[in-house]
């Protein structure tokens, strides 16, 4: 790939990373420790915003196929994308944070009402822009030759997502000065669109269709693609599993740092691990063109499960360093290998539909089942606190235990891959 396609992916990506690492772990942190302490309230969150970021990547996904551009969706989505976060920063003032604890404190639920609409609205503009046109972009300018190596890199941008926030900017969430925070990453996401403009270029293969846009929709969903893809499918079938399994603990890892481990220098083990993981993603990512994506799924699962069993047991702050890093490194891995799996098997002149396929397997599902199953462990734990009279649920290890559960089915829908390529 050209140098200016490498800076495209790297940029927008990691942008566009920055932006999820905030929605998946800071809007939960921020509506649990600023508005509303409950573990259901995050559950509905994750679950509302996945069901909006599904329903808009189907719909933009396939209308980007259909005026064959992705480039006009990714550029004007981040500018947009970026208003939204900004939002977030009006409604993080100091004065209307202390209205909406002390209304939820009555039983009045405007403020967490509040943040899951504007959740909502920036799933919007952020699935349009990198869930649907972004990805299916990725696909457009990668080929099978190339696309491990460009998975492996694009599965790293989490990590140095988080990595840069928590050993940057959590300290600004830490103070209570969200206003700041949301406007900074707002500010730097339409930027990022403008960026675009200049980095992004449409693939020459990728020309506007001429069938009907409301048949593409559900094209997808209908039996007959499902039959005629097996191979697919059972890649966005593992995809599920696995992704249901990280979800479950992932919503309320930093609550479960913060209030149960009561570890307030996090960003170091978070740090720590995913630094580590980065690297290993990078040193083993060349070698899933090389020895093939699918042979290494099985083995990433049971180091990521391995990991998931050691966070059940470790309390101490190298514990969790280890744990976490064997766990994080077990994550990369399947994450870089599915994914390459599901673009390989995804037929090239419609991409952009099958973003939207993608995210029904997932994102949506993923987040609609993993955060309740989350939350209901750490409902029958009965691990609590109070905090000015107000009684908090705690997450506990228990978490680790019920996500290496969910990880360990993806065996099914992955030996099925394998039988199907011997035949």
């Amino acid at each position: 790939m050209k140098k200016r396609t490498w800076a495209a992916l790297i940029l927008v990506g990691l942008v566009g990373q920055f932006a999820w690492t905030i929605e998946n772990m800071y809007f939960n942190v921020f509506l649990y420790n600023a508005i509303a302490p409950d573990p259901t309230a995050i559950a509905w969150m994750v679950a509302l915003s996945a069901i909006a970021a599904t329903l808009t990547t189907l719909l933009m996904g396939a209308l980007s196929d259909r005026v064959g551009k992705r480039k006009a969706f990714i550029c004007l989505g981040y500018i947009l994308w970026g208003v939204s976060v900004m939002a977030f920063a009006l409604l993080a003032r100091p004065a209307r944070l202390a209205g909406f604890r002390a209304a939820y404190a009555q039983g009045v639920l405007t403020g967490p009402i509040l943040v899951v609409i504007l959740d909502c609205v920036m799933t919007f503009f952020g699935s349009t822009a990198n869930d649907a046109a972004f990805n299916a972009y990725v696909t457009d300018v990668t080929t099978t030759e190339n696309r491990g190596r460009a998975e492996s890199v694009l599965a790293i941008l989490p990590l140095i997502s988080m990595l840069v926030i928590f050993g940057v900017f959590d300290s600004w969430t830490q103070r209570g000065d969200w206003f700041a925070f949301f406007l900074f990453f707002g500010v730097l996401m339409s930027v990022t669109g403008v960026a675009a403009l200049f980095l992004v270029k449409d693939s020459e293969a990728l020309q506007p269709r001429r069938d009907s846009y409301f048949q593409n929709l559900l094209y997808g969903f209908t039996p007959r693609v499902i039959k005629t893809l097996p191979e697919l499918y059972l890649s966005l079938l593992a995809f599920t599993l696995f992704s249901i399994g990280v979800q479950v603990f992932f919503p309320y890892l930093i609550v479960y740092f913060q209030h149960y481990l009561k570890m307030d220098n996090y960003a170091i083990v978070l740090g720590v691990v995913l630094l580590f993981a980065s690297v290993v993603s990078v040193l083993t990512g060349r070698f899933l063109d090389k020895y093939g994506k699918l042979n290494f799924v099985l083995p990433a699962a049971g180091v990521m499960i391995g990991g998931l069993l050691g966070l059940y047991f470790v309390r101490s702050m190298a514990g969790v360093m280890v744990t976490g890093a064997v766990m994080m490194s077990g994550y990369m891995l399947v994450t870089a290998a599915l994914s390459a799996l599901i673009r390989d098997y995804t037929p090239k002149d419609k991409a952009g539909h099958f973003q939207g396929v993608r995210m029904v397997f997932a994102v949506c599902l993923p987040m609609i089942v993993g955060p309740f199953i989350g939350s209901a462990v750490i409902r029958k734990s009965g691990a609590v606190y109070e905090d000015l009279g107000v009684v908090k649920s705690v997450p506990t290890p228990a978490i680790f235990l019920a996500a290496a559960v969910c990880v360990l089915l993806l065996i099914l829908p992955v030996l099925r891959l394998y039988r199907r390529k011997r035949t």
